[in-house]
């Protein structure tokens, strides 16, 4: 697995993504070191009882880069507490056609 590193802290860098699923009705955020692994996961359908499996969260549609996993962690939390129209107006601000920036992350594409 690919761990990323703050090299002056030795504290690993972490990630904050939106999943969705096809209709783009249902949304699943989570926090993560690893984004392309963790994603794949979703998509593999790696844990058959987990919530993104349910509701065939599949696409990635929103990400944020933080140096700190402690940081992505509290930014997590903060968008949980959310409304759905702010999380709709965030994601739309970064993917306005929602689609799956999956590959784009692989990709190199997409500025974080």
């Amino acid at each position: 697995m690919l761990r990323f590193r703050n090299n002056n802290t030795k504290e690993p860098m972490g990630f904050v993504y939106i999943m969705s699923n096809f209709s783009r009705s249902t949304l699943y955020i989570g926090v993560t070191r690893d984004l392309a692994n963790r994603v794949a996961e979703h998509k593999s359908g790696k844990y058959e009882d987990s919530f993104t499996s349910k509701y065939n969260c599949v696409y990635l549609v929103y990400c944020e880069f933080y140096d700190f996993l402690s940081s992505a962690i509290a930014r997590e939390k903060q968008l949980k507490k959310w409304n759905r129209a702010w999380k709709d107006e965030l994601i739309a601000k970064q993917n306005p056609t929602l689609k799956d920036l999956y590959q784009d992350f692989l990709d190199g594409i997409l500025d974080l």
